[in-house]
């Protein structure tokens, strides 16, 4: 048989197993023994074809699947973090790259714009609270604002609170991404503006080391979210060779798949901002180490890991 015949009478089977995998062990591994067929049929005829090639992408990437469909529960959830999130993210960097310079953008915004005039921040943030940021600046506690509350309520106040505004962000996907972009611009032009407030009275710096004990996982999170939301919205006006529907079955579970991957950034951010901001004056060196190891943490989980991981499997992004 003619490797372009061979292409032509096994290719809708093939391309229904790269795109619409089964979620059903037995079918999983029914595919997986037919692909093998193929691939050794390809072997002995086609060594140096492109289908060779592709045929064993497809039968690592379907075992690899069946690995982690094993019923050790606790192991699967180990896996889901270590493999399932990350090489999800790393199939859709390009919204990720997106997410984060339309939120630099609009951060940017915020600056400016606060800082050509300061009724922005008392409009933004409203009148009680910039009275009483300016009382603790004044008397000498600028960020006195994190020290209230009792720790634990906040913690939970915190974590829900921002995993509230993500999973908005994300179901606002819906309508093709469009409010996704309003409630990203939204919260990016808010943080500048928060920015600039202490900037214009010498605490620039000081809003870096204090806010981002906790805002490096936040608004990872908020940036991460925005891009689940747009993988969404954009699968159905994007389908590439799938149908609209098949399309947005897939961005909706590839971004539910990160929603659920960020519930740990949160919970971190969350315990950051009620436990360690407030202790930035008497613990500086412990507020400052925690910043730095979360901004190693999502250099590397979110951009590193994800690029590293999908090469090492051998996995072309469109495969994932």
């Amino acid at each position: 048989m003619r490797e372009a015949l061979f292409i032509k009478k096994n290719k809708d089977r093939w391309l229904r197993n790269q795109h619409m995998p089964s979620d059903n062990p037995d079918e999983m591994a029914s595919d997986f023994t037919q692909l093998v067929e193929d691939l050794a049929y390809a072997k002995t005829f086609y060594p140096s074809g492109k289908v060779t090639g592709y045929l064993n992408k497809q039968a690592s990437r379907i075992y690899l699947d069946i690995y982690h469909n094993r019923k050790e529960e606790g192991n699967r959830l180990w896996r889901f973090w270590k493999y399932d999130v990350p090489l999800t993210i790393a199939k859709h960097h390009r919204y990720l790259l997106f997410s984060f310079i339309f939120s630099l953008v609009f951060f940017s915004i915020g600056y400016f714009i606060s800082g050509q005039d300061t009724q922005v921040a008392r409009d933004f943030f409203g009148d009680g609270y910039v009275e009483e940021t300016l009382d603790n600046i004044y008397s000498g506690n600028p960020f006195g604002i994190y020290e209230g509350g009792n720790p634990f309520m906040m913690f939970i106040y915190f974590m829900s609170h921002n995993y509230k505004i993500a999973l908005i962000m994300f179901i606002s996907g819906l309508f093709f991404g469009l409010p996704t972009l309003f409630f990203l611009a939204q919260n990016t032009v808010m943080l500048g503006i928060f920015d600039q407030f202490f900037a214009a009275h010498g605490y620039g710096t000081d809003f870096w080391m204090v806010v981002f004990v906790h805002g490096t996982l936040e608004m990872t999170g908020i940036v991460v979210a925005g891009a689940a939301g747009l993988v969404m919205g954009t699968s159905f006006l994007f389908p590439g060779t799938l149908t609209r529907m098949q399309a947005f079955r897939r961005g909706a579970k590839d971004g539910m798949k990160i929603m659920i991957g960020l519930m740990p950034v949160f919970a971190g951010a969350a315990l950051f901002e009620s436990t360690f901001t407030r202790l930035y004056q008497k613990y500086s060196y412990l507020t400052t180490g925690i910043t730095i190891v979360s901004a190693i943490f999502v250099i590397w989980y979110f951009i590193i890991y994800p690029i590293l991981l999908r090469r090492r499997l051998g996995i072309k992004r469109e495969e994932i």
